[in-house]
C-alpha cells in the first residue's frame, strides 16, 4: 500500500509510520521535501513521486526519492537516466500510461510505449519496474476494472512486476486486476489540508 500523503502533515504520517506503514507517495516537490527531511531520521521510509515531473524538477525528484512513478514519455524518461548517471544513483520508475482519453492526464499511449520499449528498456540509470495508471473520473466501476485489466496485461507483456493503480475509492477492485501497489490517502489521513497548515505543522516541529 502506498500511503498519499500529499496535503498531509509531518505528525499526520508519523503517526502512521509509527504504526508500521513504510511507503508514502508525494506529488509536490515544494511541500515534499521539507516532509522528508523532517523524516530523516526514521530510515525505514521509502518515498514515492507520483506527480507530473518537470523537466527542470529532475534532479531534485532523482536525489529525493526511492520511486518516480510518473514517467511518461520517452524524452523524461532519458532526461532522468542522465541526470541520475551524473548523480550515480538508480531510482526505480514506473511508467505512466494512458488507456483512455483524459485531458487532465499524461502517460504513454499503449502502442507508443511498446513502440519506445527497445529504447525505454536499455536506459542504464533508469530501473524500470512496472506501470501506472490513473483511471478518469468519469468511468463507472465496471469500466475503471476493464481499464485496471488492460495495464496488468501490458504490463505482463513486457515481463513487468508492478502495478500501480487503485485510490482510496477501489482499491480492492484494483487488487482482483492485478495491482501491486494501490495509492490510498483520504481513507487513511482524511481530508487534505490548506498548505499553510501543513507548513506550520513542520514549523513547530523544527
Amino acid at each position: 500500500m502506498l500511503a498519499v500523503s500529499k496535503g498531509h502533515t509531518v505528525s499526520a504520517i508519523r503517526s502512521l509510520a509509527d504504526s508500521g506503514q513504510n511507503d508514502f507517495g508525494e506529488s509536490r516537490l515544494q511541500e515534499a521535501l521539507p516532509k522528508l527531511n523532517e523524516l530523516s531520521g526514521i530510515k525505514s521510509l521509502r518515498w514515492h513521486f507520483i506527480g507530473r515531473l518537470q523537466a527542470n524538477k529532475v534532479r531534485s525528484v532523482v536525489r529525493a526519492f526511492d520511486f518516480i512513478h510518473s514517467v511518461d514519455s520517452l524524452p523524461l524518461a532519458e532526461r532522468i537516466s542522465r541526470i541520475s548517471g551524473e548523480e550515480k544513483l538508480i531510482p526505480r520508475a514506473m511508467l505512466q500510461v494512458k488507456f483512455r482519453e483524459d485531458p487532465t492526464k499524461g502517460g504513454f499511449a499503449p502502442q507508443v510505449l511498446l513502440d519506445s520499449w527497445s529504447k525505454l528498456s536499455q536506459l542504464s540509470h533508469l530501473k524500470i519496474v512496472g506501470l501506472m495508471t490513473m483511471a478518469p473520473m468519469s468511468l463507472g466501476l465496471d469500466e475503471r476494472r476493464i481499464l485496471y485489466t488492460d495495464c496488468r496485461t501490458l504490463a505482463d507483456q513486457l515481463h513487468l512486476p508492478e502495478c500501480s493503480m487503485g485510490m482510496s475509492s477501489d482499491w480492492k477492485d484494483a487488487l482482483e486486476c492485478g495491482a501491486t501497489w494501490v495509492r490510498v490517502g483520504s481513507a487513511l489521513f482524511g481530508d487534505r489540508l490548506k498548505p499553510s497548515s501543513i507548513h506550520r505543522d513542520i514549523t513547530k516541529s523544527d
